[in-house]
């Protein structure tokens, strides 16, 4: 028993400095040395789940650089050895597989848009949500799907079927007042650090009608990573609510994980701008600092 343990600890460990490397071969630009790690690292056992995950980020580091075709070899190779392995198992049976999918996915995605074809990266993701819909990889592909083809559209839907503080009315209800979406986690401090900067912009414009709606999820957990039923996690989010998110001025939070898959929040947090025609002007998973956001709400604001 102590020896499997071991073993399992020498895996993660060796794994993790695997991922390491890699990633410090790809800032280097020399991806040939990120394919000999690998090589090295499969050469007693073959491909692993995790080998496939180290793999897939050759391709989003060539993605990253622009280097088209090596990110679409990276990308294609990386979602056959993916396809390859569930055969044999499903697709969440653990973690790593759905995220070296994942990152296929969006690499092939954007590297189609990188190349100019970004009706045809939309047609591709739009393919993978739908065959993807029922797994972990969902809102992530959503995601992608969103950041090249949502803006300039309608809002999508945002669902409330449960509410911390005031209900939030519907986008259908919110027609003719610019609207900010802030998606956030209980467990995410990028979140937090956004609530300065949301609760100015909300003193500079909320008089001119800026509305600011705070949808959230439930993530199985509550402080530590404890397990938590619902009902208990529901509680939890509403201390995080009262105890950090005051300054917002009760904002209303709908709690739906529904509204994360649609939306494509698979980076907390996620921003959204939707005008006062209920169309998308900015998309942005992750944190913005104040004086990014601020001339996109006061574009959206003034209407210009």
């Amino acid at each position: 028993m102590k020896l499997a343990i071991a073993f399992t600890v020498c895996s993660m460990v060796c794994f993790a400095d695997l991922v390491a490397d890699v990633r410090a071969d790809i800032a280097n630009k020399d991806f040939a040395a990120g394919e000999r790690r690998i090589a090295e690292f499969n050469r007693h056992g073959g491909w692993t789940p995790e080998s496939i995950l180290a793999y897939s980020w050759l391709g989003r580091g060539a993605q990253a650089a622009k280097i088209w075709d090596k990110a679409e070899a990276y990308s294609a190779e990386t979602r056959r050895l993916c396809l390859d392995a569930l055969k044999s198992r499903k697709l969440d049976a653990e973690p790593m597989l759905p995220l070296a999918l994942g990152a296929s996915i969006e690499v092939h995605g954007h590297t189609l848009a990188g190349r100019g074809q970004r009706s045809e990266a939309v047609a591709f993701l739009r393919e993978e949500v739908k065959r993807w819909h029922a797994t972990s990889i969902r809102t992530r592909t959503q995601k992608n799907l969103n950041l090249l083809s949502l803006e300039g559209s309608p809002a999508l839907p945002l669902l409330a079927p449960e509410h911390l503080g005031e209900k939030p009315p519907s986008l259908a209800q919110l027609k003719g007042k610019p609207v900010l979406l802030f998606f956030w986690a209980h467990w995410c401090p990028d979140c937090k650090s956004m609530i300065p900067v949301i609760s100015r912009l909300q003193k500079e414009l909320g008089a001119k009608g800026l509305t600011v709606i705070g949808p959230t999820q439930r993530y199985g957990y509550v402080a530590g990573g404890q397990d938590a039923s619902p009902a208990d996690e529901f509680k939890y989010i509403e201390e995080v609510r009262k105890q950090y998110y005051s300054p917002l001025g009760g904002m209303p939070v709908s709690v739906s994980e529904e509204n994360f898959k649609v939306w494509g929040c698979s980076s907390s947090p996620t921003l959204v701008l939707v005008d006062r025609q209920g169309i998308v002007r900015m998309y942005r998973p992750g944190k913005m600092t104040y004086e990014e956001l601020a001339p996109q709400v006061e574009n959206l604001v003034s209407g210009s």
